[in-house]
């Protein structure tokens, strides 16, 4: 169908709910670490589908498993067994602390059961209908549902819907003591993410999660990691936990699992999963034939060592450049924060990230933001060094015009 994107645009906004707050561009194909819009410009994509595309755009063994499957079996519904959906259940747990999984089609989802799991597992365990308390921390984020809203600290998120489900205590984060203080007795879970993506891109300290771990086991209570935007290979390890040597009872997947199909996943051990029935929870279009085949590609591809090893050197190296152009900006960049390929750049009080993430636009650059005042840089796994220095290059020529603008000069 020929449309142009003048008249995508006003579709739009005559048709669609209005959630979201889009650029004036239409993409329309997208090759490696690039996307290019329906006039056929480049953009250099760091955000990779908000750190979902790990493996980029037109993977051929991607694509291969796509086509493969998709001539076999795409759906048949969970109330049958199907052969992907397992292996991927066994390569997922042979591969971290858990014994079972269970999918769904999105972050949400996956904390959504995860709460579920864990408030059933500490009534069950304990004895005790007063066990249900949920632990959350500031800055996080964990969806948008109403489940996982009630974890979300984010006020503008959170207030429109109120109330939410009841039951949540909130800390802060990296400070154990406040979570000393409200962990206790009634505590079914602790939901905390080893690195905060939405929040503004905050890795946890090791003696922060080892504390949270002891006072889990303390009372009780289910460690909940959310791995749905740091897992699977972003920071540079196959899992988030593992730079921490911190295990949980109980992780979420998401994001980069399908390579851009929806998928999600409640990783689990033995002990939670004895206290599930069938009924306790369900999902139609979870784990079809078709994503799981996908995901299994992206996962094998993923976990080898080489690419890891790949995304560890190249994370640093984003890193060093990032930290340099904060210091040739110390009047813009307040901060620079991140582990493997996921970074954050907080800004100076009186600069919008927005105006950072239109002003890339204009020099082929895609970034996002986070948090309160940050831009977030969350690039296909498969990024090479020589593409960190096209985005730093044009994140300079941002700055540049961002700082004339604002009247805030360079050092």
């Amino acid at each position: 169908m020929d449309i142009t994107p003048r008249e995508v645009i006003e579709l739009e906004a005559r048709h669609i709910a209005p959630t979201y707050r889009r650029p004036p561009i239409v993409f329309e194909r997208g090759e490696g670490v690039w996307l290019y819009d329906a006039e056929g410009k480049a953009y250099l994509d760091f955000v990779a589908g908000i750190a979902v595309n790990a493996l980029g755009y037109g993977h051929p063994e991607m694509l291969a498993t796509l086509e493969a499957q998709a001539r076999r079996l795409i759906h048949v519904s969970n109330l049958y067994h199907t052969v992907p959906h397992v292996l991927l259940a066994r390569d997922l747990c042979e591969s971290s602390f858990a014994d079972r999984v269970f999918f769904c089609n999105s972050g949400t989802e996956a904390n959504e059961g995860a709460l579920k799991f864990a408030r059933k597992w500490a009534r069950v365990r304990s004895g005790h209908e007063e066990k249900y308390e949920i632990v959350a921390f500031s800055r996080a984020f964990h969806g948008r549902s109403m489940g996982a809203l009630a974890v979300t600290a984010n006020e503008k998120y959170r207030t429109p819907f109120e109330p939410l489900v009841p039951g949540v205590r909130w800390a802060t984060f990296n400070d154990l003591e406040s979570a000393r203080r409200v962990i206790g007795p009634r505590t079914a879970a602790v939901i905390v993410e080893p690195v905060q993506g939405e929040g503004g891109v905050f890795p946890a300290t090791r003696e922060f999660l080892e504390g949270l771990r002891a006072l889990c086991d303390e009372h009780g209570a289910a460690l909940i990691f959310d791995e749905v935007q740091c897992g699977l290979g972003r920071t540079g390890t196959l899992w988030a936990y593992e730079q921490y040597g911190v295990a949980p009872d109980i992780m979420t997947l998401a994001k980069p699992l399908g390579g851009g199909l929806p998928i999600g996943a409640i990783l689990m051990t033995e002990e939670i999963a004895d206290v599930l029935a069938p009924g306790d929870h369900g999902s139609t279009f979870a784990a079809s034939p078709l994503v799981t085949a996908v995901a299994r590609t992206v996962f094998r591809t993923i976990c080898q060592p080489d690419f890891l090893d790949h995304v560890r050197r190249v994370g640093a190296y984003l890193g060093e450049r990032l930290h340099e152009l904060a210091r040739r900006f110390p009047a813009l960049v307040k901060e620079v924060r991140g582990l493997g390929l996921m970074w954050g750049l907080e800004l100076a009080d009186g600069l919008q990230p927005s105006d950072v993430v239109e002003a890339g636009y204009r020099h082929g650059l895609v970034v996002a933001p986070t948090g309160h005042n940050t831009v977030r840089l969350v690039p296909p796994l498969i990024v090479q060094a020589e593409h960190v220095d096209t985005a730093v290059a044009a994140l300079e020529a941002v700055f540049e015009h961002v700082g004339r603008a604002g009247g805030k000069s360079s050092a």
